[in-house]
């Protein structure tokens, strides 16, 4: 595409052709077969094109979370759960745009890590498992957050979510006070302590005097002299308990009696469910080590503070992956192939690689199982956090488990004959945080003819809807049977939508909004001459004219990749 700056028309770029000037040479005869080339030939061409991309990524830079949460709540996507009464911190409902994302992030992770692969099963196990099972896991006794209470204001806080730093004033390395901000990106956790400290010193009669640079730890770091110093996000003042751990699983009854002996607990992560069906899961499908198995499930947890929006929320969905290899130094190799395998998946439904980063874990900070951990991370607008994590969990699962129920899970080598409690590598993946990843990264605006254009560059396979239908005309009956019938036969594949309303560029702009890749627009031509439609892209705004025939081949291969 191509537009003309002083008429604002718009052309095709391959459907445009020029020539260079002839020679200015003496004597030279004139000439009238002049070579000609496609405007997309030219050199200008892509840096327009690049300059338009560029544009239209640029606006993330300037998006805030609040724009995200409105555009999600106003097109559909994410309702605050129980709104009518007033909502419920941490839980969110999906709606109909938002359930049919989240249903395709699901379908293209499964179809990715289990249809197309040879040496990986799926599984669903139940919410609810014996709490023996989390016994021998770990996570009756150790699955807990450090949280500190507001003693004023009662409110509470993750203490690993809260950052504390000391006053030092700049002429005498004086330690004057303390500031204490909540977790987020850096340029608003600096300008909430450079708030907080100019109320102090002013308070302390300082105002104005220099201070060094702020050094944030977070409060499990603090000392109990710090903590006494520390002010309350909420108070102002310093009255934050000291850190102590709280147990993030969700408990519930099982049966009639609601006493001891019927305590249960809703999962707090779905990995458990595979391990306990390790040996049911291997015998049935036939498996032999190296394989995996895969699950997509919910899980719960009943965070403190839940924020972010879906990023941290009480239940929540995750598609995980135990992936079972033989002991011994080989989990290297798997684990970087797992490393290669999920940064493919999440280039192949439209994350930009250039907001995602890689935080390899250091030993000091592994968990105590582990023995690696590498967490993909993605810039959202509240500040750089993990999306996924890539574990090589050893052997301790299964190892805890079959010390727990008595049943050894260990398997046999054919060709050592000897048995060994596998290994295996995690890779974990939430699905409501690549949900907010996607929704960010497909944030896109751009002008066309004059006009801002905000929309969502949906990866096609993902997109909750994939092709708008658009009759000409709402109220011509043989534009509007040729669009239903195109309509009707679309919807057997892919959910499309409907749009009769309005002018057509209204139309197509609604339809931009909520992602959709592709328009087909059926005119008079279609039913009185070509017996085609037109066809416009979301993202580059081309229109290219199409056989009804064609239809179905071309959106498959463009949606479906073949």
């Amino acid at each position: 595409m191509v537009d003309c700056k002083e008429t604002k028309l718009r052309y095709r770029a391959d459907q445009l052709f020029f020539s260079p000037p002839p020679d200015k040479v003496d004597g030279a005869a004139p000439r009238d077969d002049f070579p000609l080339f496609v405007v997309t030939d030219a050199a200008a061409s892509d840096a327009t094109a690049a300059e338009a991309s560029s544009s239209s990524y640029d606006a993330y830079e300037k998006v805030s979370m609040d724009d995200i949460i409105g555009l999600c709540k106003r097109r559909g996507f994410i309702f605050p759960s129980s709104e009518i009464y007033n909502g419920m911190a941490g839980f969110y409902d999906y709606g109909p745009l938002g359930v049919e994302l989240k249903k395709n992030i699901k379908d293209t992770w499964w179809k990715t890590m289990v249809t197309r692969r040879e040496d990986v099963v799926g599984l669903d196990s139940s919410i609810v498992h014996n709490p023996k099972v989390w016994k021998s896991s770990g996570h009756l006794d150790g699955f807990s957050d450090p949280m500190v209470d507001c003693k004023e204001t009662k409110l509470r806080y993750r203490a690993d979510q809260l950052f504390f730093s000391p006053i030092i004033l700049a002429d005498s390395a004086e330690t004057v006070g303390y500031v204490c901000v909540q977790e987020g990106n850096d340029a608003d956790m600096v300008k909430s302590a450079k708030k907080q400290a100019k109320k102090f010193l002013k308070a302390a009669d300082k105002a104005g005097a220099p201070y060094e640079a702020f050094a944030f730890k977070d409060l499990t770091e603090a000392t109990e002299d710090e903590m006494g110093k520390i002010p309350s996000p909420g108070s102002g003042k310093p009255t934050l308990t000291m850190p102590r751990d709280f147990n993030l699983m969700f408990q519930t009854n099982v049966g009639a009696m609601s006493d001891a002996s019927s305590v249960a607990y809703l999962r707090p992560e779905t990995a458990q469910g595979i391990f306990i069906n390790f040996k049911n899961a291997m015998g049935t499908s036939r498996s032999k080590i190296p394989f995996g198995v895969a699950q997509i499930g919910k899980a719960f947890r009943n965070e403190i503070t839940p924020r972010n929006f879906i990023f941290r929320s009480r239940e929540f969905e995750q598609m995980e992956i135990e992936y079972f290899i033989p002991p011994g130094d080989v989990w290297k190799d798997f684990h970087k192939q797992w490393l290669a395998n999920s940064k493919d998946y999440l280039l192949s439904v439209g994350l930009r690689e250039e907001l995602m980063e890689w935080d390899v874990h250091e030993d000091d900070s592994l968990a105590h199982y582990a023995l690696a951990c590498t967490d993909v991370t993605f810039r959202f607008p509240f500040g750089t956090q993990e999306l996924m994590g890539i574990a090589a969990r050893g052997n301790f699962d299964l190892t805890a488990h079959g010390e727990g129920s008595g049943k050894k899970l260990e398997v046999n080598d054919e060709e050592t004959k000897e048995k060994y409690v596998p290994h295996c590598i995690e890779p974990s993946l939430g699905v409501d945080r690549l949900f907010l990843a996607l929704v960010c990264s497909a944030y896109a605006e751009d002008e066309i003819g004059g006009e801002k254009r905000n929309f969502l560059r949906f990866h096609p396979s993902i997109a909750p809807v994939k092709v708008a239908v658009l009759p000409l005309l709402k109220n011509k009956e043989p534009l509007v049977a040729a669009a239903r019938k195109i309509f009707d036969d679309l919807k057997l594949r892919w959910n499309v939508s409907w749009d009769a309303g309005g002018a057509i560029g209204r139309r197509y702009r609604r339809a931009d909004e909520v992602g959709t890749p592709f328009c087909i627009t059926v005119d008079f031509d279609t039913i009185e001459k070509d017996g085609a439609v037109t066809v416009r892209d979301r993202d580059t705004t081309e229109q290219i004219r199409m056989k009804i025939e064609d239809l179905i081949p071309y959106l498959t291969k463009e949606i479906e990749g073949y």
